[in-house]
């Protein structure tokens, strides 16, 4: 249809019967009619996929036997099945104890799934002994990944690790707020209102994403330099980690953290352990005039993520110009400068034009830009918890201090199940760094019919769905590895 087709007031033509033209047309997509019936259509079909890592790592059995002391009699549900069943919830985007009716509708799927009032219950049972449970679901899930990282074998994050290629345990702390007022609930330093947890990831590096080692709840108003949590978090992480003596693992694993954790009372806990470490410090008052006594050639170019040098960034080493005493030996002081990006503001502790941060470390070999980059890669903690909130930890949903601690094993235990489905199934595509937001899109919501064949189950994926031949790659790696 033309300009010439509508009239001066803008009206389109009439036909013969006096209807536009254009109401013809059916419209952009195609016209359905609704109804509901019994059909073999399963929702979330990729929960599949999440279900047989559970298997595989061995972590259902692991978590039934760690839980039995907590199980009725004559309970029909088993509370890991509660507490996995709302973990993969998380995982397939749910963020509350009710979106588990997600899996309640797919019996053929993910099997008998607890009412809610079930739910409440086992939840309030288990946050009723919560040092004990948090103890046995901590050793289950340890003997999960030991078993899962020996399957995996190269593509395991220890693999190969050594003191020049350490096992990296990031930490950091994020803020939760809370909507209401919940128990321990508290003004955070971001003027807002509610938790303040510290958490723990092993750096899977740049092939994969990561996975949780411990979580550990706070009020909102804990100190982020707190070093007393930073050493139980630490403590808990080394106990969670395979093949590794916890309480001296040496220099093959390393703590890595920002500013917070810069303390004359964490970095000597981190001496005595005889760890690795690299954490943010905080330069002294009179750094200006120490920058002047550092000779220019002192100076070295930085590298860039990628490894390539970054033009304008230098780092050198301050050790012997600062009084380090109370700090532990062998801790060295190596201090970056940048000039800021165009537009960024300017900051009164910025010396000569420059922008200077440092970090403190005990390793004694290798270039200081390498070192350098080493620290900076902390970052990516940054995205473990971006994942974490995107899988549960946005929001604590209970009401009792106690109880959301169990909601963070709840959150630990689905970052572990898409974790160890990425290690051990997508080891050679980029799925494996796919966030769970991208996960939800192409895996876990395709479409499928569930049939019933010879006293099986069997999951008929679409077959034009785009993603197909990767979900059937992943169930196929999946279902070839054993439980332990």
């Amino acid at each position: 249809m033309t300009c010439k087709d509508v009239d001066c007031l803008g009206r389109y033509p009439q036909d013969q019967k006096g209807t536009s033209q254009v109401s013809k047309r059916s419209g952009l997509y195609p016209q359905v009619r609704v109804d509901t019936a019994s059909v073999p259509a399963v929702a979330h079909a990729g929960g599949a996929l999440l279900t047989r890592t559970a298997r595989v790592s061995g972590l259902d059995v692991a978590l039934s036997r760690a839980l039995g002391l907590w199980r009725k009699p004559l309970a029909r549900h088993d509370p890991a099945k509660v507490l996995l069943d709302l973990a993969m919830s998380l995982a397939l985007g749910g963020d509350a104890c009710r979106d588990a009716a997600l899996l309640r509708a797919e019996p053929g799927l993910f099997g008998p799934v607890a009412s809610d009032a079930t739910i409440s219950r086992t939840i309030a049972a288990l946050a009723g002994d919560i040092d004990k449970v948090e103890k046995a679901i901590a050793a289950a899930r340890a003997a999960a990944r030991a078993h899962v990282w020996r399957l995996a074998g190269a593509n395991a994050p220890n693999h190969d690790a050594s003191a020049a290629n350490p096992l990296v345990i990031d930490l950091d702390a994020t803020l939760v707020t809370a909507h209401s007022d919940k128990e321990q609930a508290a003004p955070t330093f971001k003027r807002g209102y509610g938790f303040h947890p510290l958490c723990a990831f092993i750096d899977h590096g740049p092939q994969g994403t990561g996975e949780p080692l411990a979580m550990l709840l706070r009020p909102g108003n804990a100190g982020s330099n707190t070093a007393t949590d930073h050493e139980t978090l630490i403590k808990q992480a080394l106990a969670a980690t395979p093949v590794i003596n916890p309480h001296r693992p040496g220099k093959k694993v390393l703590i890595r953290t920002d500013g917070a954790g810069g303390t004359r009372e964490l970095l000597s806990f981190l001496d005595r352990r005889g760890v690795s470490y690299s954490i943010g410090w905080t330069l002294p008052a009179n750094t200006p005039e120490l920058y002047r006594l550092v000779p220019e050639d002192v100076w070295q170019a930085a590298y860039n993520a990628d490894g390539a040098i970054r033009e304008g960034a230098h780092v050198a080493e301050f050790t012997n110009l600062i009084a380090l005493k109370g700090y532990p030996p062998g801790m060295r002081v190596i201090v970056r400068r940048e000039r800021p990006h165009p537009g960024a503001q300017l900051r009164f502790e910025d010396v000569e034009g420059y922008r200077l941060t440092a970090f403190v470390t005990n390793t004694s070999r290798g270039q200081l830009a390498e070192l350098e980059l080493r620290h900076r890669r902390r970052a990516r903690c940054e995205d473990r918890i971006r994942i974490a909130k995107d899988t549960g930890l946005t929001n604590l949903p209970l009401q009792g201090f106690d109880q959301n601690r169990l909601w963070l094993l709840i959150v630990q235990i689905a970052n572990d199940l898409l974790a160890w489905m990425g290690m051990l199934a997508l080891t050679s595509h980029e799925a494996r760094r796919w966030e769970p937001k991208t996960l939800r899109h192409r895996l876990f919501t395709i479409a499928a019919t569930l049939a019933r064949t010879a006293r099986q189950r069997l999951l008929h994926v679409k077959k034009t769905a785009p993603w197909a031949v990767l979900f059937t790659t992943v169930w196929d790696n999946l279902a070839a590895l054993s439980p332990p």
